[in-house]
């Protein structure tokens, strides 16, 4: 039998030597092998059901003939059914449809319509002043073909251009002498080099004090509260 000192003293076992485990479930042991080739999967019974194909009932045609029991032949209606089988009476005031060809009377036939009649009988006649006359007089088709024809030939014509158009630029420009011998200043120079990119914190050093922060002095209140509370200092 082993003592201690060699029981301690053997490696201990590496559980991570499977390079094709696939589970963090298990360390100490290769999971059971499985013998089947897939999961089986068992159906519930509503499932089942639910697999059958659904059932087409025929429509059973009755017979038009129905057959009366004989109950319903030997029974006596009451008093309100006999009220309730009665057809319902016309409202009063109602009158039956009239037919679309009414029959007109002798005397409608025989009838001779009064100079009264006769004469409301004619269409009204809006009275015309000579001035609104002679405005309303359609005009010869003679003049308004050749006011067409004018007006046709004033749209065909071309515009004509501006007294003050100069024409078009010519694409060759001559430069002039001032311009050819002008010599650029400084200022012009440095605002011809392009700008210069520079990343979100290059070239910051955020251990840099400012003067102005080394030569500040602070105030009564920051001292205040850059002290420590009472009731935490300990008592010596």
């Amino acid at each position: 039998m082993a003592t201690r000192i060699q029981q301690l003293a053997q490696p201990k076992p590496n559980h991570l030597c499977y390079l094709d485990r696939r589970s963090v479930y298990w360390l100490d042991k290769l999971p059971p092998e499985r013998t089947g080739s897939t999961t089986k999967i068992e159906l519930t019974p509503r499932w089942s059901n639910l697999c059958k194909s659904k059932k087409f009932y025929t429509q059973i045609i009755a017979s038009p003939i129905w057959e009366v029991s004989e109950w319903a032949l030997r029974a006596v209606p009451s008093k309100r059914v006999c009220n309730l089988a009665q057809p319902r009476t016309h409202a009063a005031g109602w009158q039956p449809d009239r037919p679309l060809l009414v029959p007109l009377s002798r005397a409608s036939l025989t009838a001779v319509a009064s100079w009264r009649i006769c004469q409301l009988a004619q269409a009204k006649r809006k009275p015309v002043q000579e001035e609104s006359n002679r405005r309303s007089k359609p005009a010869p088709v003679a003049h308004l073909a050749s006011k067409a024809s004018a007006h046709i030939e004033l749209l065909a014509s071309p515009k004509h251009e501006h007294p003050k158009f100069e024409g078009e630029r010519s694409v060759y420009w001559p430069v002039s002498r001032a311009s050819r011998n002008y010599t650029a200043s400084p200022r012009l120079h440095e605002l011809s080099y392009p700008k210069e990119r520079k990343g979100l914190f290059e070239g910051y050093n955020p251990y840099i004090v400012s003067r102005a922060a080394r030569s500040a002095s602070p105030s009564p209140r920051i001292k205040e509260l850059c002290l420590p509370l009472p009731r935490k200092c300990s008592s010596k």
